[in-house]
């Protein structure tokens, strides 16, 4: 449980989900204590810690912001990659305004990550231990982080279209289990939102290859399908990636009902907020 790193530096390029541009992205290793930082090339070189108070938007993916005007979005997919391999102390450098979607998922970052390996360094890992419930809601919808001995996650959703229905996967975090039963999971949108997000300039680099679409009752690229209950999946996976940005692990349990990325950051944010419903604890090897 040592911090860890990529053992040499990485490259991908591809189109980003919303602004439809192709982007250039560098994962570097970085030393420990570095934690997973932004940097965007295109705009003098200017950083962003990947932490949740960094956060600025919620609304189709999570955006942080330095505050003086440049902003990084979508950034979900890949912090759950990020997490989902362990990694503590990363440098991203982007050349445009998000990292290129590549197929929707992590599995594409995680093994762009693999390709570079994973090292370790002489510095113990940290993490936040849940220590009493915590729980935010809007309307019908939830996410709270209850105590336990492992990290575990729990998401519900319910959509009217028969393409979705009802879905609830319930899991326990591992780095070979991620690998196989979230990280796969694609993204999802709806073709009659479609002509919306383009008009606000939204949605440019989302095709039949990276995105699940659902028109009507039928998902029209179903062939690409990885799993029957892909949607809660890929919600997990969301959530790995936005509780990701707490800036270290969170030891607990994840329950989401109709969450998304706005309840997932405020989540955070109220236990941030009480000093009380957590512990910081160092993890030894």
């Amino acid at each position: 449980m040592t911090r860890t790193t990529l053992a040499r530096t990485v490259t991908a390029e591809g189109i980003a989900l919303h602004a439809g541009v192709s982007v250039r992205m560098t994962l570097t290793p970085a030393p420990p204590g570095h934690g997973i930082v932004f940097r965007r090339d295109d705009r003098g070189s200017r950083t962003i810690p990947a932490l949740y108070n960094k956060v600025t938007e919620t609304r189709l993916g999570t955006v942080i912001d330095d505050g003086q005007g440049t902003r990084i979005g979508v950034i979900e997919h890949l912090m759950a990659a990020i997490a989902g391999a362990g990694i503590a102390d990363l440098l991203v450098t982007l050349d445009g305004p998000e990292p290129p979607i590549l197929d929707g998922d992590a599995l594409s970052y995680l093994s762009l990550i693999e390709t570079g390996g994973v090292t370790t360094a002489r510095a113990p890992g940290t993490a936040l231990r849940i220590l009493k419930p915590v729980r935010v809601e809007a309307g019908n919808a939830s996410a709270s982080l209850l105590p336990a001995q492992v990290r575990s996650f729990a998401f519900d959703i319910e959509f009217s279209t028969a393409a979705i229905g009802r879905q609830r996967f319930d899991w326990t975090f591992s780095t070979d289990g991620f690998r196989r039963e979230i990280a796969p999971a694609r993204t999802f949108g709806f073709l009659h939102e479609l002509e919306a997000l383009h008009q606000a300039g939204l949605g440019r680099g989302a095709s039949l290859e990276n995105t699940l679409a659902i028109d009507g009752d039928r998902v029209v690229n179903a062939a690409i399908m990885r799993f029957p209950d892909e949607f809660v999946r890929h919600k997990i996976l969301d959530a790995i990636g936005d509780l990701a940005l707490a800036g270290m692990p969170i030891i607990g349990r994840f329950v989401g009902v109709r969450s998304g990325h706005a309840l997932n950051n405020a989540l955070l944010r109220a236990l941030c907020a009480d000093a009380s419903a957590f512990e910081r604890v160092e993890l030894t090897p």
